[in-house]
């Protein structure tokens, strides 16, 4: 393929991600941009050039060494959940802009700090910059054809030209706004397509080579097993390889949180804190699925040419010695879309740190005070836009003059290994409070100075000047200073070697230092609101300790000069109604002082910011005491407030559940009343009859015809049953609800029972002409109370009676046998029972609302009657819901 044809393909898939970068941007709201998907996608930019063609070359060269550089953060991952919600929360409290930002605000925003972690992220993240510029030159040199153009000037260099058109990119998406705190959701959606792009086209040429060139995953191994000693590739064969695999495991567990981007797409462009949740389970499975075809690619390449040399190309290589050069263009588009990604957000998170910890703190900053704010937003763009040129052209420079002695793998480690150095005061800061600003410089300085002696000197004295003697010898020819043998330690791999002493040297100094230097109380401030964040969450503005004078008016004056008159003013509004402050406040407290630094810190960083607004205040020092008194106090507020809440939501739900008793009181008192009120009529009408009739037959002569007198008699009789029963209900219910109640429990055949129900009132039934049906008339004894159970049955088909429309009324009473009891049912189609109802018809004095009479018929204690005495043989009664038409009451009768 010519360089022309290849340069086209280039330019149009940059013209794609253009396209959609510039749509999420345009909908920034969207779900299609804001979900957990494009966030764990974005993850995958820790998946390089390195991921895509270095795996390989370490496959074919090492074996199973390449899994080191995944293990570290498929560890990591289920970390996520506690350890990177933590840095999120704490960036988002803090309006974190850089990794920069974040270690330098723990450390009381110290400035130097801030700049010094900026200069270790260059020197690790150039050289790694430079790999993706080496993967792209040499890929575009396989790809291109014998009858294409060498380059031999950076003129004519395509890989020049693809590494400008990258750095527009990042400048055009990644500097639209100065505040760098605000999400970049163009850069972060066209970063989640490449990781798409990537996984599949590499997923695609692994398929390709394990089942087309070769007949799968056997047939590949069992080739490769008879011209090669497959133990040392596939198995880790000493201790000593053991320790080279912890320590790269350790490399490149910390990198997974310290690389610049990294922390860039993990911290600061994440939305929401429950997208981890999928994060911890789906970047793992990604770099699984990446993964899956390197060993028998790797092991492909050196079956089909015999050797290892350009081994990390053999996914270019297989397909284009086959003629497949289709397959090839997609395997190059693949490595080139990894190779943007992570060269777009690196550039990204390396300028603002250079613009915000370096560049304005130590240059512009007096410049800033003076101008005005539309002027200081364009000068903060264009510092970023030239900081993102020249971090693109320096490692352009670093690749001709270094990459190329090197290996993708090695220039990786070497990049890992510098960045490490930033652990122990990120990790251990988050965790321990005595750690402090002077303890940070010193462990990192020690740190780095301790790589650059131990990996980037000796490679660096070999390259240029062509003789060991430094790395055979060490440094004087003092053996104990050998650089890959430091203090005798011989059996390590390089990088894990300079891991091993960087990280202890380092670690120690921190450690000693921050025992023997206390950090001042600015430090230690802001060294409780990191390790206690979860506390102090609620209480950030007003968490930060400060003693002094300041003017509101001061304070705005900079604000408008950053922030814009319109959006300043809009800011201390907001502040001012948070805190019910009135408008015209005059003096400043710790709060205002706070939320300015915070305002700031995504325009010029938190040293900056601090240097700001420290400009226009009169601040005094305060002792370590009283800054211990205060956060004390702070916690203590904290504590009570807890405390103060919980009590509350107690009260309330007390409040909550007294209020429903009280209406179930009513309630109750309102069924009360109408029971009493239904009682005094029952008993009121049989009575009346009884006098009526009793003072009819005491006047009259004995003239009265006998049958009257046969007819009143009978009514006196009735009247005197129907007051009898409802008397009796009244006893029973007392004894059923005070336990006095005993069962004659005896041994009785169910049906016999029902018959005798249905007996007693046929004569009702036949007067209003509805049906009775017995449905189940086979014999069954059981033990129970039978006067009891034919008083619920009467009770139950009494009530379908009264509910059943007459002439067309059917009541049915059933049984059937379960395991260990019976269910009885009786079931009519009568008007139902209304839903509402449901829960209530066997609580005492109920009776339905819709009984359509004007006063409801019995007394309201049927039903609960009938549920007692279920009750009292360890039965159940119900009323089955949800039936289109009639009712069905159903109980249970144990056989035991």
């Amino acid at each position: 393929m010519s360089n022309y044809a290849l340069v086209v393909i280039i330019v149009l898939y940059l013209a794609v991600l253009f396209y959609i970068a510039f749509i999420a941007e345009k909908k920034r709201q969207s779900k299609w941009v804001n979900n957990p998907y494009v966030y764990t996608l974005s993850l995958a930019v820790y998946c390089s050039a390195w991921t895509y063609y270095g795996s390989v070359g370490i496959a074919a060269n090492s074996g199973i060494n390449f899994l080191t550089i995944y293990l570290g953060p498929v560890i990591a991952a289920p970390l996520w959940i506690t350890v990177l919600r933590k840095i999120i929360r704490i960036s988002k409290q803090h309006k974190i802009s850089s990794i920069a930002d974040f270690i330098s605000v723990r450390y009381g925003n110290n400035r130097f700090l801030g700049a010094l972690v900026t200069g270790i992220c260059l020197i690790g993240t150039l050289p790694y910059i430079s790999l993706q510029l080496k993967a792209v030159s040499e890929t575009f040199e396989i790809m291109s054809d014998d009858t294409s153009y060498i380059s031999t000037s950076i003129i004519d260099d395509s890989t020049f030209y693809v590494a400008l058109l990258l750095a527009i990119f990042a400048a055009f998406f990644g500097t639209q706004n100065t505040d760098a705190s605000e999400k970049h959701k163009g850069i972060i959606a066209s970063v989640a397509f490449e990781s798409i792009i990537k996984l599949l086209f590499f997923l695609i040429i692994g398929v390709y080579v394990t089942f087309h060139l070769f007949n799968g995953t056997t047939d590949i191994y069992n080739k490769i097993s008879k011209i090669d000693n497959l133990i040392p590739l596939t198995t880790i064969d000493s201790l000593e390889e053991g320790f080279n695999w912890l320590f790269t495991m350790g490399l490149s567990f910390m990198a997974i949180f310290l690389l610049p981007r990294q922390f860039q797409v993990a911290v600061l462009e994440n939305n929401r804190e429950k997208h981890l949740k999928h994060a911890i389970w789906m970047f793992p499975l990604y770099l699984l699925l990446f993964n899956v075809f390197v060993i028998f690619i790797a092991w492909a390449g050196k079956l089909s040419f015999g050797n290892t040399q350009n081994a990390e190309y053999y996914t270019l290589f297989l397909p284009l010695e086959q003629g497949h050069s289709f397959l090839a263009t997609l395997v190059f588009l693949g490595g080139f879309s990894a190779v943007i990604s992570m060269v777009i957000v690196s550039t990204l998170a390396l300028s603002t740190m250079v613009s915000n910890n370096l560049i304005i703190p130590y240059g512009f900053l007096d410049k800033f005070i003076k101008n005005q704010p539309e002027r200081n937003s364009k000068y903060i763009k264009n510092i970023r836009r030239i900081s993102i040129f020249s971090i693109i052209i320096v490692a352009y420079f670093f690749y001709i003059s270094f990459s190329k002695e090197l290996s993708l793998y090695s220039i990786g480690l070497i990049s890992f290994t510098i960045i490490a150095q930033l652990a122990p005061s990120f990790f251990i800061g988050l965790y321990w409070n005595r750690g402090s600003a002077r303890a940070a410089i010193i462990g990192m300085v020690v740190g780095t100075l301790t790589v650059l002696y131990t990996l980037v000197l000796p490679f660096t004295l070999d390259a240029f000047v062509g003789k060991d003697s430094f790395t055979r010898l060490g440094l004087f020819g003092v053996e104990a200073l050998k650089p890959y043998a430091l203090f005798g330690l011989d059996f390590l791999s390089p990088p894990a070697h300079a891991f091993f002493w960087s990280i202890t040297f380092n670690v120690m100094f921190y450690l000693v230092f921050s025992l023997i230097y206390k950090g001042n109380y600015r430090e230690r401030n802001y060294a409780e609101m990191y390790v206690d964040s979860k506390n102090f969450t609620t209480l950030q503005d007003s968490a930060l300790v400060w003693k002094g004078e300041a003017y509101v008016n001061d304070i705005k004056n900079v604000l408008i000069r950053f922030l814009g008159e319109y959006r300043a003013n809009r800011a201390l509004n907001i502040f001012f109604t948070k805190y019910k402050l009135p408008q015209d406040t005059q003096l400043a407290d710790a709060r205002l002082i706070n939320f300015s630094e915070k305002l700031l810190t995504g325009s010029i960083g938190a040293a900056s910011a601090k240097i700001l607004i420290a400009s226009v205040v009169k601040e005094e020092q305060i002792s370590l005491v009283e800054v211990l008194k205060i956060l004390e106090e702070s916690k203590e507020n904290i504590v009570n407030n807890k405390m103060l809440l919980e009590q509350s939501q107690e009260l309330s739900q007390l409040s909550s559940q007294l209020k429903q008793a009280n209406n179930e009181l009513i309630v109750k008192d309102r069924q009360k009343d109408e029971f009493l009120d239904t009682v005094a009529h029952e008993l009121k009408t049989p009575i009346t009859g009884i006098r009526a009739a009793t003072e009819l037959l005491m006047d009259e002569d004995d003239d009265m015809p006998k049958e009257i007198k046969q007819q009143f008699l009978k009514n006196i009789l009735q009247d005197s049953d129907r007051l009898g029963r409802l008397i009796n209900n009244i006893l029973d219910f007392e004894k059923l609800e005070t336990g006095r109640l005993n069962l004659d429990i005896n041994r009785n055949d169910i049906c016999s029972t029902i018959t005798k129900a249905i007996s007693s009132l046929n004569h009702i039934a036949a007067k209003k002409e509805i049906r009775i049906i017995n449905k189940n008339k086979s014999q069954l004894y059981l033990e129970y109370d039978e006067d009891r159970i034919l008083q619920v049955l009467t009770n139950l088909l009494s009530n379908a009676l009264k509910f059943c429309a007459p002439k067309t009324g059917e009541i049915v009473v059933d049984y059937s046998v379960f395991k260990q009891h019976i269910e009885v049912s009786v079931s009519d189609n009568g008007k139902g029972i209304p839903e509402e109802d449901h829960d209530y018809i066997f609580d005492k004095f109920y009776q339905s609302q819709h009984q359509n009479t004007i006063k409801p018929q019995g007394s309201g204690l049927g039903l609960a009657i009938t549920k007692q005495i279920i009750e009292k043989h360890h039965g159940k009664i119900w009323a089955k819901k949800g039936l289109k038409n009639g009712a069905s009451l159903v109980f249970t009768l144990p056989f035991k």
